[in-house]
């Protein structure tokens, strides 16, 4: 067999194997209506998170948010980190934290101050990528993030584990709602670009095998604070 006639049967085999995963739809009745995500968000967005490959911890407090935060950096074994500048990590104080933990971080103001070719390498050492959100959507264990100046898309891409702290006050139920908020914000206040995250990185070749952490984090953390941040 020549390697192309080689290269073909293998298309047809996976072909083959990849009609088994059709999605075979049904007639909906008329009186199903949106089920919706059930009373507490929290729950539900942490269970999703756990669906999808990701790793959700539910804190009570932002003492607790803390002290998991530096659990997680430890189990890593962390060295550096980049970090989003967001209210929520602020009033967390995560700087004093990494700083306590003997870990070298960077945020937009630290980057800038940094030739370009020292920059990237930093970047690529980074351990850790630490960031918030724009909004969780609970119905899919999702994150939508927007970038801007000080919320850069490379803080959930380049390192190796991304840690999202988030809090209930971000969390909504769907992706409707989501939108929503962003219309709500005013263009004014619109991200420069919007994503979407859904459990750590993966891809799938033509034969169906699926790899987590080819083109992005391969471990996805989530830190749930079920109190209001003060």
């Amino acid at each position: 067999m020549s390697n192309r006639e080689a290269f073909l049967s293998k298309v047809r085999q996976a072909a083959d194997q990849g009609r088994q995963y059709r999605v075979h739809t049904q007639e909906v009745p008329p009186d199903i209506g949106y089920i919706g995500v059930g009373s507490d968000l929290v729950q539900r967005f942490a269970e999703e998170v756990t669906t999808v490959g990701g790793q959700a911890f539910v804190v009570a407090n932002a003492t607790a948010a803390r002290i998991k935060l530096r659990d997680l950096l430890t189990e890593a074994k962390a060295t550096s980190a980049v970090c989003w500048q967001h209210e929520l990590l602020d009033r967390l104080t995560i700087h004093d934290v990494l700083t306590d933990s003997q870990i070298e971080w960077l945020d937009a103001n630290r980057l800038q101050a940094l030739p370009p070719a020292e920059q990237r390498q930093r970047l690529l050492n980074c351990d850790v990528g630490i960031t918030s959100c724009e909004a969780a959507i609970a119905e899919t264990g999702t994150l939508m993030m927007g970038s801007r100046l000080g919320r850069e898309r490379l803080a959930s891409l380049i390192a190796p584990i991304h840690i999202a702290i988030i809090e209930r006050a971000q969390i909504v139920p769907d992706l409707i709602d989501a939108f929503n908020l962003l219309h709500d914000r005013g263009t004014a206040a619109m991200p420069s670009n919007v994503t979407f995250i859904t459990g750590p990185s993966k891809t799938g070749d033509i034969e169906l095998q699926l790899t987590t952490g080819v083109h992005g984090p391969g471990i996805w953390q989530v830190i749930i604070i079920d109190e209001p941040v003060r």
